[in-house]
């Protein structure tokens, strides 16, 4: 046994040898480096939100209205869309952490300015008016579908009060941290409607118990952070924002380090898998992996393992 596990390491280094060696790490000239290094940060212009390139291959997306607790309107709505839209396409980003700027993380929906957006509908009778209210509603939805549409890991970064439409956007995260002072509420039923953009669909799957999601949803009473915790809502609750944000981005940078086809193939398929029956499951992710494990990664990454090398110090192809 012991002669045969020592043939089949020499066959791997082996073929590891032969299919490296054809890979040469892209090199840049000192002043394309430097013109790199003194590129604008801040992207975009956008009205509602605040992006950066706060460490190597991390965006950090910022809901940016404090003025107006980050309360959500009709730009907001939109520009979500158009930003996650470019993130999705963007090689140089591997895992994002959206936040909220000022003393919250997001009161809601902005009903001063999108209120006007339902009662005044066009339509000249109830069924066209109601077809035209369909429309919208699916826009809306698409704001934070658009988060797990993204195949980069979305980090979401609370404190303070995260209310209605703010539950909304974290619920499709991929992963939620906490302040200790962060509250949680279903607020919809106080204003007289059915959460309609995601949290009753998603807040199932993120809280193991059906029943303290009917209760949240019923009574839109607050959750506080170790309840938050507790539940598996989020993962980790931190003292401040500044702790927090400090270990959110620590988390993206961990992922961004790994290898992209890896890391966005597993959370399409933690997706799939939460949609779909598990034999359905399987079988997508046999079909996945029939052409994903032909991937260059697999061998930097078995080369590494030889070598004792930690994942950090591999460099992955951009996808």
């Amino acid at each position: 046994m012991a002669a045969a596990a020592g043939g089949s390491s020499a066959v791997l280094r082996g073929l590891l040898r032969r299919r490296l060696s054809v890979y040469r790490a892209p090199r840049l000239s000192s002043r394309l480096m430097s013109a790199e290094a003194k590129k604008q940060d801040t992207l975009d212009g956008y009205e509602t939100l605040k992006v950066e390139r706060v460490r190597e291959k991390v965006l950090h997306v910022e809901v940016n209205r404090p003025e107006k607790r980050n309360a959500m309107n009709a730009a907001f709505w939109r520009e979500m869309v158009e930003c996650f839209n470019k993130i999705a396409q963007d090689s140089e980003c591997r895992a994002v952490v959206v936040s909220g700027a000022g003393k919250m993380f997001s009161s809601g929906i902005d009903l001063m300015e999108m209120g006007s957006v339902f009662m005044m509908v066009e339509g000249d009778d109830t069924a066209r008016k109601s077809w035209n209210i369909r429309k919208k509603i699916r826009e809306y939805q698409e704001t934070f579908t658009v988060l797990e549409k993204c195949s980069k890991p979305v980090i979401a970064a609370v404190h303070g009060a995260c209310i209605g439409g703010g539950v909304n956007l974290i619920s499709a995260c991929d992963i939620r941290y906490c302040t200790q002072d962060a509250w949680f509420q279903v607020k919809e039923v106080d204003i007289g409607l059915a959460a309609d953009v995601g949290a009753l669909q998603r807040l199932p799957h993120a809280i193991g118990s059906r029943s303290l999601v009917n209760e949240l949803a019923f009574t839109a009473r607050k959750m506080m952070a170790p309840e938050a915790q507790s539940c598996g809502l989020v993962s980790r609750v931190f003292q401040d924002k500044e702790a927090m944000m400090q270990g959110a981005f620590d988390l993206a940078v961990e992922i961004a380090s790994k290898s992209p086809v890896a890391v966005q193939g597993t959370k399409i398929n933690l997706l799939y898998s939460r949609d779909h029956p598990v034999p359905d499951a399987l079988k997508y992710m046999a079909a996945w992996n029939m052409s994903m494990l032909q991937t260059e990664d697999i061998l930097k990454s078995a080369q590494a393992a030889i070598e004792k090398k930690t994942p950090k110090e591999l460099v992955f192809s951009k996808l």
